[in-house]
């Protein structure tokens, strides 16, 4: 295996982190914004506050990794896509910054007033971050990002039907998955009503993202009938059975009220199949007349960024492992006598 190819591997291993991660804790916002009124949603704002906020930092590593590696091993398509889609990735870039300020500022606030508004500003950029990232990737699948600087349109290139179908999708796989993780996280706390009530919006939230993945399915065979031929083709198509299989078996296991691992086991598989197969249908290309061959720099930059990479992994894979599991202990009673 050549060492692009390696690159673009570890490229979009840190792309699936960061949806699964990432994309969790965007969902966690959207359901502090469906929350209900203050009194009402107090419950589930607590445990959406206490589930992502020893977290929500550190997921944005994998977010800074991709970029990173990116810009390193892939220069001439870094630079196609940060120039012609700069508007999209800038709102992607004002909505972390809001969204993480915000929350911050609302924990420490005592005025309700400010807590109001900042939540306000926490759950609309939490919602408005993943459309935005999803309609940058969607104009990426469906090749109007073309190499060179600024070379595709600034408006047309992530506001097409294409795009916009993603970024629907991205929120709704981003609700999906923080339903999934929050409906166990209720019922460690002891919390049946909570625990029942974000059952049934995992549910809601995975019927939704079925329907959209069918609507996106017409939409790309109207508007982007390459990505669609190239989805469908026999390489990319297992990867999208096993998305559909998983995403199936997840909402099965969550009717039956099994929150533990296979139910959050299945919903990522169920995300990861799908961006898999969409990384299948496009290689070897990065971007239209781009083969990877081509985009990648040198083997000497690859090499010396790729065992940097190494290096560092020994200490960020154990420490993060390390965060994500101290937080995923089970505490407190809700333990006996739940369904498992």
């Amino acid at each position: 295996m050549d060492l692009p190819d390696v690159l673009l591997i570890v490229l979009w291993t840190g792309l699936t982190a960061y949806v699964l991660f990432g994309g969790a804790d965007f969902g966690a916002g959207i359901w502090d914004l469906l929350a209900g009124g203050t009194e009402r949603g107090r419950p589930q704002r607590a445990l959406v506050e206490h589930s992502i906020g020893p977290v929500w930092e550190a997921n944005h590593v994998w977010l800074i990794f991709i970029i990173v590696l990116t810009w390193t091993g892939l220069p001439s398509a870094f630079a196609a896509i940060a120039s012609t889609l700069y508007i999209p990735l800038t709102a992607v870039a004002l909505g972390i910054i809001a969204r993480g300020s915000a929350f911050a500022f609302r924990k420490v606030s005592r005025s309700p007033g400010y807590q109001r508004l900042f939540g306000a500003t926490f759950a609309f950029s939490s919602l408005v971050t993943p459309f935005f990232l999803g309609a940058v990737a969607g104009a990426i699948a469906s090749g109007r990002v073309p190499p060179g600087i600024a070379e595709g349109d600034l408006v047309t290139s992530w506001a097409n039907p294409t795009s916009l179908i993603t970024g629907a999708l991205a929120i709704g796989t981003a609700a999906y998955l923080a339903a999934v993780y929050l409906t166990r996280d209720a019922q460690r706390t002891g919390d049946a009503a909570l625990t029942e009530a974000l059952r049934r919006r995992a549910l809601a939230a995975g019927v939704v993202v079925g329907v959209l993945a069918v609507l996106g399915l017409i939409v790309l065979h109207a508007d982007a009938p390459v990505l669609f031929g190239d989805l469908t083709h026999w390489a990319a198509l297992p990867l999208l059975i096993v998305s559909v299989a998983s995403g199936i078996v997840s909402l099965a296991l969550l009717a039956h009220g099994r929150y533990l691992v296979a139910v959050r086991m299945t919903a990522a598989l169920a995300v990861t199949g799908l961006l898999w197969g969409w990384g299948v249908a496009q290689y070897p290309d990065i971007l239209p007349g781009l083969p990877l061959a081509r985009a990648a720099a040198t083997d000497r930059v690859l090499a010396a960024s790729l065992g940097s990479l190494a290096a560092g992994a020994l200490l960020l894979i154990p420490s993060l492992w390390w965060l994500y599991a101290t937080f995923q202990r089970d505490h407190g009673p809700a333990e006996s006598g739940t369904r498992t």
